[in-house]
């Protein structure tokens, strides 16, 4: 019997669903918007208890796209892939490659108005297997002439964005002696940790994988237990796994006064936002905070130098200030502020258009 999973809203311009060739294994592209250029976003490898769960999410991932690539005006849409593992699936190399060769025939089939990257379960060297069956993908190597690992991007634009939301609380961007629990210890998050230790925040940080306890004893952070993570008292907390961790219950014990991080979707519910503002923790969008990621692969795709995706990347700080402010002028909360910067930007693409 088919099991009816909760899907969101249908507002995409186009959603393709298969069963790859080569693989067998269920895979989906979904483009949400093109009104401000190509659809542009990663392509995740994960384990989902229904195929149907999978195809939700790249629903769901693909819209967030949208805003945040209209947030960081790097001209491109929003889009998403998903090559959804069954909950006992494993791949030996030789399904690896038959999986991204799928999906890479996949992407192919939009023509160039989805490009394709990596993202949770894949890495620059996937894609360059993807890119074996299709030109339609960023984020190659730099020995291959790509513009490689783009989560150095993604945790600065993070760290930026700690910054900020401590001016927004108390008028000082300073990180000294701020108190700030790290749960997800992975690309981005490590990165993340580092950065902030060096500024001086006291951390605690934790993960699924015990062995990333080393990185916590190499810069003096504590670790705590993976449960612990919403409980811990902190100043700010940074989701830096998977989403959907802050649920009703988790916000209402949530003792720190801010969160800002780079995990996709953190909110459970939409309405979490409205939660968190309410016990008076300051949330900073979760698409506007991470976009540092397609910043650096949009830019560097073009050739752009160094110092002006720096620049761009140190930009997405003034974009949350400007959300910030215009929330507390309409009395709404940043997350509502920040959807309706981005809209306002994708319709005026398609006016132009």
């Amino acid at each position: 019997m088919m099991t009816l999973h909760s899907l969101p809203d249908f507002t995409h311009e186009r959603v393709t669903t298969a069963v790859g060739r080569r693989s067998g294994l269920t895979m989906a592209v979904a483009l949400h918007s093109s009104a401000l250029g190509p659809g542009l976003g990663g392509c995740r490898m994960w384990r989902y208890g229904h195929w149907s769960d999978g195809l939700g999410d790249v629903l769901r991932l693909s819209a967030a796209m949208t805003l945040k690539n209209a947030l960081a005006d790097i001209g491109y849409g929003g889009g998403k892939a998903v090559i959804a593992l069954g909950p006992d699936d494993e791949l030996d190399a030789e399904r690896r490659t038959a999986a991204l060769h799928d999906m890479g025939d996949l992407v192919e089939q939009f023509g160039g108005t989805y490009i394709t990257a990596e993202d949770v379960g894949t890495t620059e060297h996937d894609m360059l297997v993807v890119h074996e069956r299709t030109r339609h993908v960023v984020g190659l190597p730099p020995e291959q002439g790509g513009e490689g690992e783009p989560a150095d991007g993604t945790a600065l634009g993070v760290f930026v964005s700690i910054e900020r939301a401590f001016a927004e609380l108390d008028g000082s961007a300073s990180l000294a002696g701020r108190r700030i629990v790290i749960s997800g210890l992975g690309q981005v998050g490590g990165r993340l940790a580092r950065r902030l230790a060096a500024a001086g925040a006291s951390l605690a940080v934790t993960d699924i994988v015990a062995s990333r306890r080393a990185l916590a004893d190499e810069l003096g952070a504590d670790w705590i237990d993976v449960d612990a993570a919403l409980t811990t008292p902190g100043d700010l907390f940074v989701p830096a796994g998977l989403g959907g961790v802050l649920t009703d219950e988790a916000i209402d014990a949530l003792p720190v006064r801010a969160v800002v991080g780079p995990a996709n979707n953190p909110l459970a519910e939409r309405s979490g936002a409205a939660r968190l503002a309410a016990r008076g923790i300051l949330y900073a969008p979760d698409f506007l905070v991470n976009a540092g990621g397609v910043i650096h692969l949009a830019l560097a795709s073009r050739g752009a130098s160094p110092d002006e995706i720096e620049r761009r990347l140190h930009g997405i700080g003034d974009t949350l200030d400007e959300v910030f402010a215009a929330a507390r002028a309409d009395g709404v909360t940043p997350l509502d502020a920040a959807e309706a910067l981005a809209v306002a930007r994708v319709r005026g693409g398609r006016v132009s258009a």
